[in-house]
């Protein structure tokens, strides 16, 4: 049974930091490209960052790029997502989602599996 479980949200206060994580079970994580996306209140699920499954190549929603950023580490079958500057903005539930052999790819329809959230306030 595939299992993707997020962890590391909370209340920041804007400017602030925080470190997602995401392990993942039950899949071959290695051959699995991994994304984050997030969803505020009242509106769609929003792709974040992503990063593929072979050359590890990293893709930004604009919104993000220069303050996330996502990396892996195969042998703890775990996706991180570094926030930094983080603004009242960024306020929303977290996910993370697998997508085998996967480029990394900003449809959410991609991706095969997803995490239950974690969720992330920003205050100002």
């Amino acid at each position: 049974q595939v299992q993707l479980v997020e962890s590391g949200g909370g209340l920041v206060q804007a400017g602030g930091s925080l470190r997602l994580s995401c392990a993942a079970s039950g899949l071959g994580f290695s051959n699995y490209a991994m994304g984050w996306f997030r969803q505020a209140p009242g509106k769609e699920r929003e792709f974040v960052a992503a990063i593929s499954w072979s050359t590890h190549s990293t893709n930004y929603a604009d919104s993000v790029k220069g303050r996330f950023t996502i990396s892996r580490d195969n042998a703890k079958n775990t996706v991180y997502l570094q926030m930094n500057s983080l603004n009242p903005e960024d306020t929303a539930i977290y996910y993370c989602a697998a997508d085998l052999l996967g480029p990394g790819a900003r449809g959410l329809h991609e991706y095969d599996y997803w995490g239950q959230g974690t969720q992330v306030t920003v205050s100002s």
